[in-house]
């Protein structure tokens, strides 16, 4: 047996399991996902023809397309991964870089507009400027920062899958209050924060069961996260920041 032989690479068993399972991860999460949007629009979007829901914007249709076709890409390139067609993975995530920017677009067109319309049925409320500032700073801000960094560490597919996977929670918000659940009422925004977070601690946990530590991508990505709820949920109640969106919206 010549030494050439003697030098070639044995398949490693364990490894092929280990991508198996990373893959089989990253599938449940989007899925879980899926199911969570699904299910907390189904009344006033997805099926909203069976509920009797009002009718729609323009405004608020195009935001739905787009935030559907946003997880549905998360999924496409999920399934593209694990079956290893990197290169259309990689010509879809530009694609997904333009999608991303109309998710931020858009969640804020609709959120100013949603804010604007609670502040003129109730004027002396503080609840339209702690939302708005919410949305705006806790949601869309976190996740413009975190696609932001997937794309820069495209190169680094542990880094820039959990980086993406962190950026598809922090949008999440919005269905988990509307989800059908008893104790979910009036869109209650602090169970849907414990939620959230919980669905975060859920993923974080479970990917470092599975790999015996704490991913980097995971631990700083998923402060900054929780660490946002909290700094703007207090920053939100402010007197300055409830007087500038007043002007900014009456």
């Amino acid at each position: 047996m010549s030494e050439t032989q003697l030098s070639l690479p044995i398949p490693d068993s364990a490894e092929k399991t280990s991508h198996i399972v990373d893959h089989g991860f990253f599938y449940a999460v989007s899925a879980g996902l899926v199911i969570i949007v699904f299910a907390g629009f189904a009344r006033t979007y997805y099926l909203k023809g069976l509920y009797g829901a009002p009718p729609l914007s323009v405004l608020v249709h195009l935001h739905g397309v787009v935030m559907t076709l946003w997880y549905a890409l998360f999924v496409g390139q999920v399934t593209l991964v694990a079956s290893n067609r990197i290169a259309l993975h990689r010509k879809l995530g530009i694609a997904g870089a333009f999608l991303a920017g109309l998710v931020a677009l858009l969640d804020t067109a609709v959120s100013l507009g949603l804010a604007r319309r609670r502040l003129l049925a109730h004027p002396d409320s503080t609840g339209a400027p702690f939302l708005l500032g919410m949305q705006l700073l806790a949601i869309v801000l976190v996740f413009v920062v975190l696609v932001s960094l997937a794309i820069r560490m495209r190169r680094r597919p542990d880094y820039h899958k959990r980086l993406m996977t962190l950026a598809m929670l922090s949008v999440l918000g919005p269905a988990i209050t509307r989800l059908p659940l008893s104790f979910i009422a009036n869109h209650d925004v602090s169970i849907a924060i414990v939620i959230s977070i919980s669905c975060l601690v859920i993923c974080v946990v479970a990917d470092w069961v599975r790999n015996r530590r704490l991913h980097p991508a995971f631990g700083w990505g998923g402060s900054l996260m929780i660490a946002s709820v909290f700094v703007v949920a207090a920053f939100a109640q402010t007197p300055l920041w409830i007087h500038f969106v007043r002007r900014l919206l009456v």
